[in-house]
């Protein structure tokens, strides 16, 4: 027989399986859904995972780029992996602090799925700019 089962949060904050029809949910289907804290935790350390990435990669063409400055197109052009990286992470922030809120919570934005696909768009076009420029330095392989 086919058991549903709805969840509910406890006082904790974390999801509980509540039976339906006096049917009582399996451990496995409570085991499978992360509370809301280690969800945060993930996803604070997966954003600052992806923020560090970029400088352990390329930090000698960060530095060979910083060296060189001048006020032109080509310099500034550099420049375009990194802040693409940083734009995209920027557009992150609001979906790794709406982690684990409720959808009727004033800190959960209402376009979280587009900020996630900006995020998204703009880290991996700016990884791929910033490994090709890397790569033209020939000061790391790219990834």
């Amino acid at each position: 027989m086919l058991r549903r089962a709805r969840f509910a949060l406890d006082a904790a904050g974390e999801l509980q399986g509540v039976a339906r029809a006096g049917h009582r949910t399996s451990r496995a289907a409570r085991r499978d859904q992360l509370s809301r804290r280690k969800a945060r935790v993930l996803g604070a350390l997966g954003f600052l995972g992806a923020a560090a990435l970029p400088p352990v990669l390329w930090h000698r063409a960060i530095e060979a780029i910083s060296m060189d400055f001048r006020f032109e197109l080509e310099y500034l052009s550099g420049w375009t992996g990194y802040a693409l990286i940083a734009a995209g992470l920027l557009f992150f922030v609001p979906v790794v602090v709406s982690i684990g809120r409720l959808p009727s919570s004033r800190l959960y934005p209402r376009s979280r799925n587009a900020y996630s696909a900006w995020g998204a768009c703009l880290y991996v076009l700016g990884f791929a700019i910033a490994s090709q420029v890397a790569a033209v330095m020939n000061l790391h392989p790219v990834p």
